[in-house]
């Protein structure tokens, strides 16, 4: 592709589809953040624009891969077909903050994951997880046995696994749709981070919640930038734009998750909604439960040919060393 040298001297609009509320922190304060640092890093070359609901978020990667928008992000589990990987970063007993498995995430995925076809045709800005994944009913139950045969919206990925593994009658809807089904009665609870009871009003239609140490899973998520918006840059901007990406949005995006997390489930609290603990036999039941998830994530990414178990070490020592980096 030839592109002329008056093009590299123009200003650039990263037009970044997304979704979720205005006030969810990603749209908030990740989105807007790291377009601070874009434009700071570019001398005001590059600036964003954030464009909601322009699709579903499982087609977000593939409209990013066709040039249809220039950046987005979304979930991976609402791929499972193509991102599994990933999943890594959501196997339950991480005791961490979102900010260490995000960049532990980030980290495995440069060293180990690089060559994988998971991100052909978009280039990887970022990779993050949100907090804790806990439970919330519309009913209150006794414990985590009391789950089985209920309706629970899963979101995907390691989630779904969780829920077939506590013999619920899994519900796959995208976040977005939750709400209505919660409503309606078409699911009994969900699976879900604390930041979303508050930021998509979950707790009016589930306001019981349950909660692990560790959560039941972590949530992984990828934020992609269109190599045909890339090409329109200078050398220079796109060097610069890559300075304030990767690790460094990694940590802020996981940073920001969690601190969401902490006002979400105050929020909660403040509202009347209840929040309790599982008890101790609930939480040995759930380690027991889970326990084979390592080697069956292992197994299946065989095929992607990496080293995985030595991945999944790496990563937990990453996460168990980490200190938080300077954003």
């Amino acid at each position: 592709m030839v592109v002329s040298p008056n093009v590299y001297a123009e200003n650039h609009e990263l037009k970044i589809a997304t979704w979720l509320s205005p006030m969810q922190t990603m749209n908030a304060d990740v989105l807007p953040t790291w377009g601070k640092w874009i434009e700071e890093a570019t001398q005001g070359r590059v600036t964003i624009k954030l464009e909601y609901d322009l699709a579903h978020p499982k087609s977000l990667v593939e409209l990013v891969e066709d040039g249809a928008v220039d950046a987005a992000w979304t979930f991976h589990g609402y791929q499972p077909g193509r991102f599994r990987l990933t999943q890594i970063a959501e196997l339950p007993g991480n005791k961490s903050t979102g900010e260490a498995a995000s960049v532990a995430h980030w980290r495995i995925n440069e060293k180990y994951f690089s060559d994988s076809f998971e991100y052909d045709g978009v280039e990887l800005a970022g990779v993050f997880v949100h907090g804790p994944g806990q439970v919330h009913m519309r009913e209150p139950i006794n414990s985590l046995r009391d789950l089985k045969d209920k309706k629970i919206r899963v979101g995907g990925g390691i989630s779904t696994e969780i829920g077939k593994l506590l013999k619920v009658s899994g519900v796959s809807a995208p976040a977005t749709k939750a709400y209505e089904m919660l409503s309606q009665g078409v699911a009994d609870g969900l699976f879900m981070q604390m930041d979303m009871m508050k930021a998509a009003r979950f707790k009016d239609v589930a306001p019981y919640s349950y909660k692990l140490p560790t959560g039941l899973y972590l949530g992984s998520f990828g934020i992609f930038i269109s190599p045909q918006f890339m090409e329109k840059l200078s050398e220079q901007d796109r060097q610069a734009i890559r300075s304030v990406s990767g690790e460094k949005l990694s940590a802020l995006a996981g940073r920001y998750w969690s601190k969401a997390d902490e006002i979400g489930e105050q929020d909660i609290i403040k509202s009347g909604s209840k929040v309790e603990n599982f008890p101790a036999e609930d939480i040995a039941y759930f380690e027991d439960l889970t326990k084979g998830l390592d080697s069956e994530w292992i197994k299946s990414v065989k095929s992607r040919k990496v080293d995985a178990q030595a991945a999944l070490t790496e990563f937990r020592q990453i996460v168990d060393g980490y200190q938080p980096i300077e954003l």
